[in-house]
């Protein structure tokens, strides 16, 4: 709001930041209830962040390569590519690949063989899919993401070398799921690892071969999961949020910020610390973490003033 000028909108979605709404210069503000007293158009809305992000697309359009294959891409011949695609030049589609309707590669941009992709896809530049992954409609890969990268298995031969375990197995993104920059989804050494329909993952985060990672999930950055971690459905994972392996976070659980996960997560449960419990009793925890230097000099103060009484006449008599 405090950089909005005259003939920009606004919105206010979280109402700590109400206070601003007096200092905008804009000259319409997407609201839950009317702005009164202020010379601004409120647009009123059950979802003004929501709303706003629609707005958006109205006037930012992101730049598409041209219509076509570029003479400088390489598309296998056996390779099947839908109408009004955008492949830009230094793209790579292998063979036996099939990709859908209207996709977007930007240079350099890799799809390995026999990789299956749907519809609308978009991938940015140095994107990977690896082969016999599988994709669905709508995703998106920022730049540098890695679909399908070998899971870190390796088995301790009787001479303590590590023997690399071939990774078989494929990952899978079903519809409507965006990876941001930077970021591993691991293939499954047998079977596969899913990110499930909606799901969005951030920068700079692992998930681990096998694992599954629910619908609606929200992975914020530098978060790791270790192999055969399941999340179910609208699971939020903050920044730094680490997790074991070989356990389930229930639906609708929330992990906050730097915490660890080495157990199963309830339903509707909110986490924190490391290792994670309950975020109230860990708030309250925190809270006294910090007086434990006080707490502690006050106690070898008693355990002195006891030692002392301990050591009087009358106390021995005692």
């Amino acid at each position: 709001m405090e950089h909005a000028a005259p003939g920009h909108l606004t919105f206010l979605a979280n109402p700590k930041y109400a206070p601003k709404v007096k200092g905008t210069q804009a000259s319409a503000i997407l609201v839950t209830q009317p702005v009164t007293d202020m010379p601004i158009a409120s647009l009123v809305s059950a979802n003004p962040y929501h709303d706003f992000a629609r707005a958006l697309e109205m006037f930012y359009q992101p730049p598409r390569p041209a219509p076509g294959i570029h003479p400088l891409a390489f598309v296998d011949p056996t390779a099947t590519v839908g109408p009004d695609a955008s492949i830009a030049p230094f793209a790579y589609v292998g063979p036996n690949v099939k990709i859908g309707a209207r996709c977007t590669l930007f240079p350099h941009a890799v799809v390995y063989e026999g990789a299956e992709i749907g519809d609308d896809f978009l991938a940015h530049s140095h994107a990977v899919v690896r082969e016999f992954c599988r994709v669905g409609h709508r995703v998106i890969l920022q730049n540098n993401t890695v679909i399908g990268g070998d899971g870190f298995g390796f088995a301790k031969t009787k001479q303590g070398t590590h023997y690399k375990i071939v990774q078989s197995g494929i990952t899978v993104l079903e519809d409507d799921v965006e990876i941001q920059s930077l970021t591993a989804i691991d293939r499954a050494t047998v079977g596969e690892t899913r990110i499930e329909r909606g799901a969005k993952i951030d920068n700079l985060v692992q998930v681990g071969h096998a694992s599954v990672v629910g619908q609606d999930n929200i992975i914020c950055s530098q978060a790791g999961l270790a192999g055969s971690s399941i999340l179910k459905k609208n699971v939020l994972l903050a920044g730094q949020v680490g997790i074991s392996g070989h356990l389930t976070i229930n639906d609708n659980a929330i992990i906050y910020a730097q915490s660890g996960i080495g157990h199963d997560v309830p339903a509707g449960a909110v986490m924190s610390g490391s290792p994670a419990f309950d975020a109230r009793v860990w708030l309250r925890a925190i809270t006294a973490f910090q007086k434990l230097p006080d707490m502690l000099r006050t106690m070898r103060e008693l355990e002195k003033r006891v030692a002392e009484l301990e050591a009087t006449p009358e106390a021995k008599q005692q």
